[in-house]
């Protein structure tokens, strides 16, 4: 059980790393590519 709440937490950590832009867009109000550019 222990790791499956491990695995669970490393899935949605790579997953909120890679659509990071999005994710930061709609929770800033920015635009998508506006957020891209700061971050690359």
């Amino acid at each position: 059980m222990t790791w499956l709440i491990i695995l669970l937490v490393v899935v949605i950590g790579v997953a909120a790393y890679k659509f990071r832009a999005p994710i930061l867009a709609k929770v800033l109000g920015q635009s998508r590519s506006r957020i891209d550019r700061h971050l690359k």
